[in-house]
C-alpha cells in the first residue's frame, strides 16, 4: 500500500507546487473579479460630478470633446446674437401686442447627433435655408411656447396657466401661427447679420420629428443659442442651431474682435495714406516722335549726328507717365523753351483678365 501510495503524494505535491508558481507565490485563493459600480466608472472616464469645465477636465472627456471647437473662437457670433435678443424684443411685441421679454441663457457648442437626441418632445423644428450661404439651420420651438404664442394670438386671457395636450398632433391653427412666429424670428436673424454681411433666411419646412429635421452629419460641430421668451405669465423658449459648416462661408468675418476690424481696414492710416499719395512727385514724358531704325543704324551714331523729328508746332502728342499714356497735348513754343499743353485726358488701358 505504501508503495502505491508514493507516487499520488508526489503528484499532490507537484500540483500544489505549480498552482502557487501561477499563483505569483501567494497561498490565498484566488479573489474573484471586481465589478466596478458606475460611479466609479464615470470617475474613471472623466464624467463624475466634480468640476467638468476649462482646465479641470480629465480622463476621456479631454478625447472625446478634443474635436469640438468653442463658439468662443467666433467672437463677432455672441455680437450677432445680442443684436437678435434686442431686435426680436421689439418685433415680437408688435406681434404678439403684449409686453415681451427676450433674453439669452446660453451659447455653447456641442455634435448635431447629440443635440437631436436631446430635443424635450413634443416640439416643432422648423429648417431655414441661408440663402448667400447655401445651407441650412434649426430652430427649436418648445411645448409651452407653442402653447403660449397660440394663446396670445388667439386672445387668450391673462393670468391662465397655458393648455398642454400632450400625446396628439399639433392642429392646422397651431402649425399655422408657430409658422409665423419663425417667419418674424428669421427676419431678425437676418437683420442681425447685416452689420457683417448680407443674409436672408429663408423658411423651408416645419416638422415635429427630429430624424426628419437633420441638416448635417451627426458627428459635425454646430452652436446652440438657447433663448428665453417672457411674456408676462406666458413664455417658453427657442433655440436656434447653426451647424460650423453653415457659418463657413462667413468664419473670416465672425473671428474679427470688434466690428471696426472689417477687412482690416483703418480710416486713420487710409487717410494719410490719400495725403502722401496726392503729394508724390512723378516724372512726365513727351513723346515727340518715335522711329523705327535699323540696328546698323543706331550702332553707326556718334556725337554731332542728328535725328530728324517728324512733330512740327501744333502737332498733337502723348504725354506718358512710364509706359502708361495719360494725355494727349499739342507742342509749342514758351520763349527759348518747348512747351506742352494738355488738352484732354486719354482712357486707361484695361488690364487684360485671366
Amino acid at each position: 500500500m505504501s508503495d502505491t501510495q508514493q507516487p499520488s503524494q508526489s503528484d499532490e505535491e507537484l500540483a500544489a507546487a505549480w498552482g502557487a508558481e501561477t499563483q505569483g507565490g501567494d497561498e490565498t485563493p484566488a479573489q474573484p473579479a471586481r465589478v466596478l459600480n458606475q460611479a466609479e466608472i464615470d470617475s474613471l472616464l472623466g464624467f463624475d460630478d466634480g468640476p467638468a469645465g476649462g482646465e479641470n477636465r480629465t480622463g476621456m472627456q479631454r478625447i472625446i470633446s478634443s474635436g469640438l471647437v468653442s463658439y468662443e473662437r467666433l467672437p463677432m457670433l455672441e455680437i450677432v446674437f445680442d443684436r437678435l435678443v434686442r431686435i426680436m424684443s421689439t418685433s415680437l411685441r408688435n406681434f404678439t401686442s403684449d409686453n415681451v421679454e427676450v433674453g439669452i441663457d446660453n451659447i455653447l457648442s456641442l455634435r448635431f447627433g447629440d443635440y437631436l437626441n436631446s430635443i424635450p418632445l413634443p416640439a416643432m423644428l422648423a429648417v431655414f435655408k441661408a440663402e448667400e450661404w447655401d445651407n441650412y439651420g434649426l430652430m427649436i420651438v418648445d411645448s409651452a411656447m407653442i402653447y403660449s404664442i397660440v394663446d396670445v394670438l388667439l386672445g387668450g386671457r391673462r393670468g391662465t396657466a397655458a393648455m398642454r395636450i400632450e400625446g396628439r398632433p399639433y392642429t392646422t391653427i397651431e402649425r399655422t401661427l408657430v409658422e409665423r412666429l419663425i417667419q418674424v424670428v428669421l427676419a431678425d436673424l437676418s437683420a442681425s447679420f447685416d452689420p457683417l454681411c448680407p443674409v436672408t433666411f429663408r423658411f423651408e419646412r416645419l416638422e415635429v420629428n427630429p430624424r426628419f429635421a437633420t441638416i448635417s452629419r451627426l458627428s459635425n460641430a454646430a452652436i446652440l443659442a438657447r433663448l428665453r421668451i417672457d411674456m408676462e405669465d406666458r413664455g417658453g423658449r427657442m433655440e436656434l442651431l447653426l451647424p460650423y459648416a453653415t457659418l463657413e462661408p462667413v468664419r473670416e468675418l465672425l473671428l474679427q474682435q470688434f466690428m471696426g476690424e472689417k477687412f482690416g481696414r483703418d480710416s486713420i492710416w487710409e487717410t494719410h495714406l490719400a495725403e502722401e499719395l496726392w503729394n508724390t512727385e512723378i516724372e512726365l514724358d513727351v513723346v515727340l516722335d518715335e522711329q523705327t531704325m535699323r540696328l546698323s543704324d543706331v550702332m553707326s551714331l556718334e556725337p554731332g549726328s542728328r535725328i530728324v523729328l517728324n512733330t512740327a508746332l501744333g502737332a498733337p502728342v502723348v504725354v506718358r507717365c512710364g509706359s502708361v499714356p495719360l494725355f494727349e497735348g499739342r507742342i509749342g513754343r514758351r520763349k527759348s523753351s518747348i512747351a506742352v499743353r494738355i488738352e484732354r485726358p486719354l482712357p486707361r488701358p484695361q488690364l487684360a483678365e485671366h
